[in-house]
């Protein structure tokens, strides 16, 4: 049965392929200038392995049509996949996770996506750079398998427009050296030096957020939990607050407030009276009064910001305020149930966990211990 005008064709081309049948779209007449004539010129939808295949993907673009642009880049696609995609993310850090390792593939942003291939996304992850608050670096491992990642669901989603008729970021895998060192990437946490700690103290009135870092020093507050930590369960009569989450151990938990950080924690109880804000520990920085709440992913980046400002170990990250914690609990012999009890583990001992009744000046006993 003969097409209508206009509608596009279906062929089989010639050879031994795995994809034979061709269906195109009809995009418009040029005029040939040694006939004199107009000719139709054609777009490809894809290559398909029956006919009947490829007449459904011209009914289903007929049907419902989309841009036929072979002109299109990489970065155009990424463009309109992350738009579609960052609707289905619950939160902005999913949103600036996938911007964030996006920038370490400006190399192939104006490649036509008609030509790239699976070296061009392999030249991403194994060499591409992007600058972090003016400093060039390289990807991590972790950035690394995000690349691959945004490569692979975004040319999932030019196949199912029939963009392209491959996804050649799914050709390749990950090298062993780069899953191996994303491995080696989930390692322990690290504790603060003598030296880093006695830093961060010099500095507490001179650079934000770092008495929030102490705060947590002297409490192991997981990040995410430190930012929800709600006014009307900060107790500066008595010294302590209650707050916590994941783990059934770890919520709703009683810390008590260290003597070397009270004073910090009734300067921010203030500060956050002033804010008029529900949370102990609050965004003072940012442009928007209305998005003060310190969500993990603010927190990280301000953290991130002292430790590079005060030239601290590189290594560290937002949970190594906790460890540290429990470092000093186990240095100054902190009893292993308070501090199990502080930081919001599973306790194992059915007597410990069921029978033993403690108190909170037993807690604060014991949180003291560490100078």
């Amino acid at each position: 049965m003969k097409l209508p005008n206009g509608y596009g064709s279906v062929h089989k081309l010639s050879g031994n392929r795995r994809n034979p049948w061709r269906a195109r779209k009809t995009t418009g007449w040029s005029l040939d200038k040694k006939t004199m004539k107009y000719k139709q010129e054609y777009t490809t939808l894809g290559y398909y392995p029956t006919k009947k295949e490829a007449l459904q993907a011209l009914a289903a673009y007929n049907e419902q049509p989309y841009d036929l642009d072979n002109n299109l880049t990489v970065m155009q696609l990424y463009e309109r996949w992350s738009k579609e995609y960052f609707q289905s993310l619950k939160g902005k850090s999913g949103q600036r996770t996938i911007t964030s390792a996006w920038a370490y593939c400006s190399d192939v942003y104006d490649i036509k996506l008609r030509d790239l291939r699976a070296r061009h996304i392999k030249g991403c992850i194994d060499d591409g750079t992007a600058v972090v608050r003016g400093v060039k670096k390289t990807a991590s491992a972790g950035t690394k398998s995000r690349i691959k990642s945004i490569f692979n669901l975004m040319l999932d989603y030019a196949l199912e427009y029939e963009i392209v008729d491959r996804n050649y970021a799914r050709t390749f895998n990950l090298s062993d050296d780069i899953i191996k060192e994303k491995a080696e990437a989930k390692r322990q946490h690290i504790p603060f030096t003598d030296r880093e700690m006695e830093i961060l103290w010099a500095n507490v009135d001179k650079v934000l957020y770092v008495d929030a870092v102490l705060i947590q020093c002297y409490s192991g507050w997981r990040p995410q939990e430190l930012g929800l930590i709600e006014m009307d369960r900060v107790d500066l009569d008595n010294w302590e607050f209650t707050g916590g989450i994941k783990t059934d151990a770890g919520i709703d938990r009683l810390v008590p407030i260290h003597p070397r950080i009270r004073e910090l924690v009734k300067q921010k109880y203030d500060e956050a009276i002033r804010l008029g804000s529900d949370y102990l520990i609050n965004c003072i920085d940012s442009q928007r009064k209305n998005d003060i709440k310190m969500t993990y992913d603010k927190y990280n980046y301000r953290f991130e910001r002292i430790r590079d400002t005060l030239k601290l170990n590189p290594e560290h990250r937002p949970h190594d305020p906790r460890k540290h914690f429990s470092t000093m609990a186990k240095k100054y012999k902190v009893d292993e149930y308070a501090l199990k009890y502080m930081i919001g583990h599973k306790i194992e001992d059915i007597t410990e966990k069921v029978y033993t009744q403690r108190d909170v000046n037993w807690l604060k006993e014991e949180l003291e211990k560490i100078v």
